[in-house]
């Protein structure tokens, strides 16, 4: 999963390719919410969500949601960063969130979830994601939620990040870029970009490929071994006939993890 051990991100996907492979069932999906939440968790099925995590500027964090407690508004969520309150010599039984803290945390990545299953339990799972097993109704629910987010909230730079990805999975690539210009204007996290990677697509899609190029150059001024933001550098250079300057960014992407498809593709198609 992680070529470079200093590899800031691990997407979804690729957690549920490598899942795949072990032979397991596996879905990435958005749009999540605690109801879903529950029900997985009562069909015995763990919860694998992307959060935020408030530590030193903000990152992202994944955790494991494994059982709930409504009395006390709380998630068991097992946490391999946060270790408050947890005898190291016992056994490891979670840590707390408020559901509302987990709200709030989750929100930044537009509510993703990653489900990893076995035979006998994908009947009950693909049950609890419902419609939202198609991926434009999920996308679509997701575009409804952000737009009510951001209209209730317009200085909410995550609710206009959220709409813009779902724009951009819509095909809406125009309107995804302006919806993640105003949540650039309000202000993003410095390491959003280390996660999350619509705004580039969206901005190679709508052919504003030197605003692509400098978002990619932000990026990479904060961390240069992110191997999707050189990819896609590659992709704005090569828009603006800059071909070899998209095959060394090309490159250093393929330096960087060995099983990016995507880089691999992009130097086959310049001739390597």
């Amino acid at each position: 999963l992680k070529p470079d051990s200093d590899d800031k991100n691990v997407s979804p996907h690729e957690l549920v390719a490598f899942a795949q492979q072990q032979g397991l069932h596996a879905l990435a999906r958005v749009d999540g919410d605690p109801q879903r939440l529950r029900q997985f968790i009562d069909a015995g099925i763990p919860v694998l969500i992307e959060t935020w995590l408030d530590h030193d500027g903000g990152m992202g964090h994944y955790r494991l949601v494994t059982g709930y407690d409504d009395s006390r508004e709380e998630w068991i969520v097992y946490d391999s960063y946060i270790s408050e309150g947890i005898d190291p010599k016992g056994p490891y039984p979670g840590i707390r969130m408020s559901y509302a803290d987990l709200a709030r945390l989750w929100r930044a990545f537009n509510r993703t979830y990653v489900l990893v299953y076995d035979d006998g339990r994908a009947a009950a799972a693909e049950a609890v994601v419902g419609e939202d097993m198609d991926d434009r109704t999920m996308w679509e629910q997701a575009q409804e939620l952000a737009q009510s987010d951001a209209q209730a909230n317009p200085q909410d730079a995550f609710a206009w990040f959220n709409l813009g990805s779902s724009l951009e999975a819509l095909g809406r690539p125009a309107d995804a870029a302006v919806a993640f210009d105003q949540a650039r204007v309000i202000g993003l996290p410095w390491r959003m970009l280390w996660y999350q990677f619509a705004p580039f697509r969206a901005y190679y899609d709508s052919g504003r490929y030197d605003e692509l190029i400098a978002v990619a150059d932000a990026t990479i001024a904060t961390a240069g071994n992110i191997e999707e933001t050189f990819y896609w550098k590659g992709r704005g250079l090569q828009a603006l006939g800059d071909l070899e300057g998209a095959r060394r960014a090309y490159q250093r992407a393929a330096e960087l993890n060995s099983n990016y498809a995507d880089a691999a593709a992009a130097l086959t198609e310049l001739g390597g």
